[in-house]
């Protein structure tokens, strides 16, 4: 049943070191209605990333920044409630950058809307399914080329991007250690996802961990987090060794520029290489690798985890835990008018 209101949040104000609640403001409006090659949707499922406090901020490195009052942008999943457009039937259940609000209108063009042919978990569609499940997916498939035996270390491993590209490499044969900060973190990618080993790096040395787990040094480094932690790892690195740059957590609560990895001529000594990637450099391997997905997902070896926050009020202070750590797996908000 479609409400009267259409809940948003905006763009308050930019963040200036970690994301405030306050950076983020709530209004409400009329619902709007979808013209001809339009439908409207219902956002039940809200995903949290990292890579939205770039949109908040005033700089385009990949996509243009968001002005001060925009719908602040995040990936959705939902159901489309009213429906104009011939491809887009009522009732079909969509996957799309829809933003923080109660409902979106689009043609599907303008704002790309994947339409599932068959009901998806909403939690895995946003989770391994989804943009999560795909990052990780290209980036270590394509820029790690894991092979069975080799060594992985995955930093931010509790993290949504970082336990699918753990458990893909245990997928394909190799031997897996996770990065994580806290005890319950670390045993759940041991005890659930079949992670070999883990090092928490609030209480152990991480070197002497590594030096101890990976004596013959690391094969694939899949970083979510930068600074020391990358540096660490670049000094272990075997000979012909990958390291795929996802994500870089350390910084993205500092109000100033981070210093860069004090040794990355290791890459040399090592005949290494070091790759970032955007997720959109692979729009056209979408399909294939969501076909893949599905299927590790539908057998049970690709295990989706989730921290959920209720309530639609709720996605300022989730995003702000999201910065804080606060998350086992994909973090992500119910829309309070989503109805199972």
């Amino acid at each position: 049943m479609i409400q009267n209101n259409c809940r948003q949040f905006t763009l308050a104000s930019r963040p200036q070191g970690k994301v405030r609640i306050t950076d983020l403001a709530l209004r409400e409006t009329v619902i709007p209605s979808p013209k001809k090659g339009e439908f409207l949707v219902l956002n039940e499922y809200f995903s949290l990333d990292p890579s939205m406090k770039g949109h908040m901020e005033d700089r385009s490195d990949y996509r243009a920044p968001l002005q001060i009052g925009d719908v602040m942008a995040g990936r959705t999943v939902g159901t489309i409630v009213e429906s104009n457009h011939p491809k887009y039937p009522t009732g079909g259940q969509v996957f799309g950058f829809l933003g923080m609000s109660d409902y979106t209108v689009t043609n599907g063009k303008k704002i790309p809307v994947h339409l599932y042919q068959e009901p998806v978990n909403p939690e895995a569609a946003l989770g391994v399914l989804g943009g999560t499940g795909m990052t990780a997916y290209f980036g270590l498939t394509d820029i790690g080329e894991p092979v069975a035996g080799d060594t992985l270390v995955v930093s931010g491993a509790a993290g949504a991007t970082g336990n699918v590209a753990g458990q893909i490499g245990r997928i394909l044969g190799c031997r897996v250690i996770g990065i994580a900060g806290s005890p319950e973190k670390c045993q759940m990618l041991e005890d659930d996802l079949g992670f070999d080993a883990t090092i928490n790096y609030k209480t152990e040395d991480i070197g002497e961990a590594l030096d101890r787990l990976c004596p013959d040094g690391i094969n694939v480094y899949f970083d979510n987090v930068g600074g020391n932690i990358l540096d660490v790892c670049l000094d272990r690195l075997a000979i012909h060794a990958r390291v795929v740059l996802c994500g870089g957590i350390s910084h993205y609560n500092l109000e100033s520029k981070p210093p860069g990895p004090s040794n990355y001529f290791n890459l040399v000594f090592r005949r290494s290489k070091m790759q970032g990637f955007l997720l959109s450099d692979y729009t056209p391997q979408f399909d294939e690798a969501r076909d893949q997905l599905r299927s590790w997902h539908s057998s049970g070896q690709l295990i989706q985890k989730s921290t959920v926050i209720d309530g639609f009020t709720s996605l300022p202070d989730a995003l702000v835990k999201l910065f804080e750590g606060y998350n086992l797996g994909k973090m992500m908000v119910r829309n309070d008018r989503f109805k199972d």
